[in-house]
């Protein structure tokens, strides 16, 4: 059994599976995030967390300048029953188009790497600390930035 062009009908348990893992899935594009409200509304609060954190300006684009382009980028953050707990919408600039030594000179990200995430939560473990998880809302939308980008 299986579906055809002609034939709409589910008929192996694997495409049952395979349409539950379709549902629900993450927009690709902009366009496909109007279609839905939840993501609209997802990306009304990403903008409104940039304009509240003053992480932009409008200014003059430089004769010899190329403006960095964004991208809406989605994910769907689950609860552990596997429910939806958030509809995230990040609005992300397209850094990678920058070449290094005339876009930009240096590189740095403040995430820590998993090794150290590891050996925190061993120590603590090892000596019975209590241990607790927090998420900051527009964590990197804060740095403010010196130079002209």
């Amino acid at each position: 059994d299986y579906i055809t062009a002609n034939d709409d009908e589910v008929n192996e348990d694997s495409d049952i599976v395979h349409f539950a893992l379709l549902a629900g899935a993450e927009p690709i594009n902009y366009i496909d995030a109007l279609n839905d409200n939840k993501w609209k509304q997802a990306m009304i609060e990403e903008l409104t967390a940039i304009e509240k954190n003053q992480t932009w300006e409008m200014v003059n684009l430089p004769v010899d300048k190329k403006a960095i382009a964004v991208k809406w980028v989605f994910k769907l953050k689950l609860n552990p029953d596997g429910s939806v707990a958030k509809y995230k919408a990040r609005l992300m600039a397209r850094g990678f188009l920058q070449r290094e030594g005339l876009d930009y000179s240096e590189v740095y990200s403040p995430v820590a790497r998993i090794e150290t995430v590891r050996l925190v939560v061993a120590i603590a473990n090892a000596r019975d600390w209590p241990m607790y998880h927090l998420d900051v809302k527009s964590a990197f939308l804060n740095g403010p930035l010196e130079e002209v980008v």
